[in-house]
């Protein structure tokens, strides 16, 4: 299966999400936009894994849990990878302190021990919105972005992180959590 570990959003901020996409997809820039159900935030993408790999990083991920408390995440700002000049990938910035950067670096550490290969870049924590597929109306997306920059799309309280598996449709990607760990 393809998978890669995340943590879920309350339902409250999916709809904020999804009323925000709504205002971004009224532009008609040639955006392949994530739909709500498929909104979280990633902390590790692990790519094709087989069922006793799975069985392992559930394992990573409970041992994980038990040793991160609870955090509060908050989702705000907006912008656009590699840059606002010729974007790639349309985003939400998540602010969540020091818990967030705690719980994803033992992540990394024990994957990298499972044989998963480290992430180079500095991890960046953020919600894609959409990914750019063509040039046509993007600036008027990015306009809209730019409105949005300072603004919050809601907070959370983290108290779990969870296993997904990614399922490429023609329609776009299905997410299905097949397993959660509880934050201590």
């Amino acid at each position: 299966m393809r998978a890669f570990i995340a943590i879920d959003l309350d339902p409250g901020i999916k709809k904020s999400l999804q009323d925000f996409v709504r205002s971004l997809k009224g532009t008609r820039a040639d955006v392949r936009w994530v739909e709500p159900g498929g909104m979280h935030l990633t902390l590790k993408f692990l790519g094709e894994i087989d069922d006793g790999r799975a069985l392992r990083i559930r394992t990573i991920l409970a041992a994980a849990a038990a040793r991160q408390a609870s955090f509060p995440l908050r989702l705000e700002g907006t912008g656009a990878f590699p840059g606002e000049r010729s974007p790639r990938v349309l985003w939400i910035g998540a602010v969540a302190g020091p818990g967030l950067a705690a719980l994803q670096s033992e992540l990394e550490a024990a994957l990298e021990a499972e044989g998963f290969e480290r992430e180079t870049r500095e991890f960046k924590p953020h919600l894609t919105l959409g990914r750019v597929k063509g040039p046509a109306r993007i600036g008027d997306a990015m306009i809209e972005l730019e409105k949005r920059r300072a603004d919050s799309f809601g907070e959370m309280t983290v108290r779990r992180i969870a296993l997904f598996e990614s399922r490429l449709r023609p329609a776009g990607a299905e997410y299905l959590i097949v397993h959660e760990a509880e934050l201590a």
